[in-house]
């Protein structure tokens, strides 16, 4: 935890000081190719259960790292202590690692340089936020949570990160990241009431989330979120047991994010050409509801966009999937070579849209839908079939029956087989994209959704 009294950290390392140590390191390096790496980061996590504090804490780590090749033999070094002795010591280990390193025939050198994009990846609030902000924000949510005499739990994060990465052949990139993040459950208790005279009725637990992850803290919007959380845990109470089977649906956004990155995960280019990937043959043909597309932004303000990747490359706009129909994979940089591809898309700043008459709220779409399970998020998916892409998982933090447009109550969750190839060909109604931020996902924007069929296997007990 920190203290008034400790001692200052030192400052983050800055572009100026980077260049100095790829200078050290590219003077020091014998090899054909040499690449170096930054990660310096300051990070702190405040989290909170049972309506108090219970963990809050800072932390410092940076680490350079080099990759020394000569032809196809390369070895990769580490260290955390950026002195000249230190640093010499580090390349000198990656010269003997790669010496004696077996060949990789599919090692390239660095990519050519080029001018990267510059983006607000860093945001002034953020890199000031210590532990006594996000003190401020964990104390926000608990007091909403012990004003309703309910339980809340979840995480108040902040971290700033100078990122970089260069090489011999005048590669350079250098960004300065913040990303700020909050998580609350609450959870609402047994309640009793008495309905007459000698009548008393018991209620069950309920439980309600909602998260949020920006690259500003002061977009986090503790108490939006905190009430969102504690009206479902409120609403989740007294749960009643609907029978498994195919129901229409209603996905809030946390929930469609949490299907569709398993679906990201399988645009990988080299499973393609083996024709192990789900998606595998359907390059320009419908792969979705021919009214979805799915696109990369990284210039968005809401968004984590980033100005170039891990292997040095340059992060921009591109649309993955167009009108339903797939455009692009995900290629590492041997595979693009092998199938002569001269540009590799990204996909870390992710929207998913719905083209038509669209809703602006989760609550304009329920008005719409006749009869629905409410779904606010997935958790612990897992992959059944990799080749159709079927996964399993459950339900969590507020699942509700829909009729008539009206929320007529909460029902036990629900654990669901079923593939995101096949719910998403048909969508009824939609939002326009939110915020979708879940355990299984990083954020991106992504629409609530109304969807015809989804499989409900069987009711979790709990």
């Amino acid at each position: 935890m920190s203290q008034p009294f400790a001692k200052p950290w030192f400052k983050m390392t800055s572009r100026e000081e980077f260049r100095f140590l790829v200078d050290v390191i590219l003077a020091r390096s014998t090899g054909d190719h040499t690449v170096v790496t930054l990660q310096d980061e300051q990070s702190g996590t405040t989290r909170f259960a049972n309506n108090q504090v219970i963990h809050h804490v800072d932390r410092r780590c940076s680490r350079l790292t080099v990759t020394v090749s000569f032809g196809y033999r390369h070895g990769t070094a580490s260290t955390t202590d950026f002195s000249a002795g230190a640093v010499q010591n580090m390349v000198a280990r990656a010269e003997r690692i790669a010496r004696v390193a077996p060949e990789d025939l599919e090692h390239l050198p660095p990519p050519t340089p080029c001018q990267f994009p510059l983006r607000e990846t860093a945001r002034a609030e953020t890199i000031a936020a210590g532990p006594t902000r996000r003190l401020e924000y964990a104390n926000e949510a608990i007091g909403l949570c012990r004003m309703e005499n309910l339980m809340g739990a979840g995480i108040v994060s902040s971290s700033v990160a100078s990122i970089g990465i260069a090489a011999d052949n005048g590669l350079f990139g250098y960004e300065t990241r913040t990303e700020a993040e909050f998580s609350i459950t609450v959870h609402a208790g047994d309640v009793t009431t008495i309905t007459g005279a000698d009548s008393i009725r018991t209620g069950s637990m309920g439980t309600g989330w909602s998260a949020a992850s920006h690259r500003s803290i002061d977009h986090l919007r503790i108490q939006e979120r905190t009430l969102v959380a504690i009206d479902k845990a409120k609403r989740s109470r007294d749960a009643r047991e609907l029978p498994p089977g195919e129901y229409p649906v209603i996905l809030e956004p946390a929930a469609v994010a949490g299907l569709w990155c398993w679906l990201i995960q399988a645009l990988d280019a080299k499973s393609y050409e083996k024709g192990t990937s789900p998606v595998a043959g359907q390059v320009g043909k419908p792969l979705m509801d021919k009214r979805l597309t799915l696109s990369n932004d990284p210039g968005h303000p809401d968004l984590l966009g980033v100005g170039f990747t891990q292997e040095g490359l340059p992060s921009g706009p591109s649309t993955w999937i167009d009108a339903g129909c797939l455009q692009h994979l995900a290629y590492d940089r041997f595979t693009a070579q092998a199938w002569g591809i001269k540009e590799m898309p990204t996909l870390e700043a992710p929207i998913l849209s719905v083209q038509g008459s669209l809703c602006g709220t989760i609550g304009d779409l329920v008005k719409q839908i006749d009869r629905a399970i409410l779904v606010t998020n997935f958790w612990y998916i897992r992959s059944v079939n990799h080749r159709d892409l079927t996964l399993t998982g459950m339900t969590r933090d507020g699942t509700f029956l829909v009729e008539n447009g009206h929320i007529v109550c909460p029902v036990k969750n629900f654990r669901f087989h079923d593939s995101p190839l096949r719910v998403f060909r048909n969508i009824d109604a939609a939002t326009v994209p939110l915020e979708a931020v879940s355990p299984e996902t990083r954020k991106m924007l992504a629409p609530a959704m109304a969807l015809p069929r989804f499989h409900f296997s069987s009711v979790t007990r709990w």
